[in-house]
């Protein structure tokens, strides 16, 4: 176990789900935290609120089955101690298989348990500047512009691309009759609200897409964006069937009306606890707000919607880790930096969280001279630092996380469903994880 030690605070910038999780954990491990977040002062293009650990994107964690990587990702986070997973399960939402939560409750309890703990001090200030001392940089996609400069000045150059967010709905807006509720492959009423589209009114719906005008970029950016999040604009670019085989994929849904399977469906799932809020699944885009409203208001049910939030693009900054950073995510020349969340190339905001704890651990064992274990390769963590690591630099790009990831389970493994063979990778990450676990575990207070 870790023995726990005090310190001279560490500095770590950025109030989002990377920082406060690695302040957690360091304070967990008896270190002194100064957390800066430049918030309210200083806002960003997506952020709304002034809470800690504000999700500007999806309020979907993503899978919670051991079948999925990122369901794996968030035991291995529940067995670390991670205080995102724990306020996360305290604040989820009906999402069928998924986690996801009440975005503004999960905001306030990370926010109430960082201001709570006597070991970490809030600023509310603006960083344009890189202190000395041990620090972590986990300021994330929305690096503040003067603060990006100076990375980029150290790092030699940074990276970005664009992200997008789905618009979200309130659910009395709604015509629910011609909606019904279901989630994939699930019997029973489901978590999410479907639209079923005939082939016609799929059709019709993807022309005025097409047509509909967007909000330009920067004349000196090019449109680079995350595969995983692609505007539905840019996913119809590839062909009128890619929404039909990707978000509105209708695979596993029957409309009760019809008794058989729509040739698409749009998705809504609930946003938070009390169900006033609905986000469309899959449904990032940066079109104009009047285009919003009018391409969306053609689906059936949702001819008198009201809009909570509109969709919209921000671009997300990233450093080349796999030349810059070590295996604890330290700056090769600038010994003390650690990077951590997004701002590494990770994508997701389990990943962001994974990579917070994973440097929180890291930042704790150098504070008292030391250094820390890596978790084994065949586990999430290990995996998702493999690839930070060992990804080419010329092609490095933002990743999700996935079984790719992981090494083979070995020549002698039989041939499975791919099912089967991902929980069998699960259950040896798990048990190749208790010896990690047990090397940084603090001890009891």
């Amino acid at each position: 176990m870790f023995p726990r030690a005090m310190s001279d605070p560490v500095t770590v910038i950025g109030g989002g789900l990377a920082g406060c999780e690695a302040a957690w954990q360091l304070a967990r491990r008896g270190v002194s935290v100064r957390l800066y977040e430049m918030r309210p002062p200083q806002s960003t293009p997506a952020h709304t609120t002034d809470q800690l650990a504000e999700l500007v994107c999806s309020n979907s964690f993503r899978s919670d089955d051991l079948a999925n990587a990122v369901g794996l990702l968030h035991e291995e986070l529940r067995r670390v101690g991670s205080l995102v997973l724990e306020v996360a399960d305290t604040h989820r939402v009906p999402a069928g298989k998924a986690l996801a939560v009440d975005r503004a409750l999960f905001a306030g309890g990370v926010s109430e348990r960082i201001l709570a703990e006597p070991r970490i001090e809030v600023v509310r200030e603006e960083v344009t500047e890189i202190p000395s001392g041990l620090v972590v940089l986990a300021t994330g996609p929305l690096t503040s512009p003067r603060l990006a400069q100076e990375i980029q000045d150290l790092c030699g150059s940074s990276l970005y691309f664009y992200d997008s967010i789905s618009p979200i709905v309130y659910r009395d807006s709604l015509d629910l009759e011609r909606m019904f509720r279901a989630s994939r492959y699930e019997e029973g009423e489901g978590d999410y609200l479907n639209i079923p589209l005939n082939r016609e009114e799929y059709y019709r719906f993807i022309d005025e897409i097409r047509r509909a005008e967007t909000v330009p970029l920067h004349r000196f950016e090019a449109a680079l964006y995350f595969e995983g999040c692609l505007p539905v604009e840019v996913m119809i670019r590839r062909g009128p069937d890619t929404l039909a085989f990707g978000p509105l994929k209708p695979v596993g849904l029957t409309d009760p009306q019809t008794g058989e399977t729509p040739f698409a469906v749009v998705q809504l799932r609930q946003e938070d606890k009390i169900g006033t809020l609905y986000n469309l699944v899959g449904f990032q885009t940066r079109m104009r707000i009047g285009e919003q409203k009018r391409t969306l208001r053609m689906l059936p049910g949702m001819e008198k919607a009201v809009f909570a939030r509109f969709g919209s693009v921000h671009r997300n900054t990233f450093v080349r880790s796999p030349t810059l950073l070590t295996p604890h995510l330290e700056h090769r020349r600038r010994r003390g930096l650690f990077f951590a969340g997004q701002i590494v190339g990770v994508e997701g905001y389990v990943e962001s969280a994974a990579v917070g704890a994973l440097v929180g651990i890291h930042v704790a064992f150098r504070a008292r001279g030391d250094q820390a274990p890596l978790p084994p390769a065949t586990t999430a963590l290990g995996a998702l630092t493999s690839y930070l690591m060992q990804a080419n630099p010329k092609t490095f790009q933002p990743m999700n996380m996935n079984f790719g990831l992981f090494p083979a389970l070995g020549s002698r493994a039989p041939k499975l469903p791919r099912r089967d063979r991902n929980l069998r990778m699960s259950h040896r990450a798990l048990q190749d994880l208790e010896a990690y676990r047990s090397a940084v575990e603090p001890e009891p207070a």
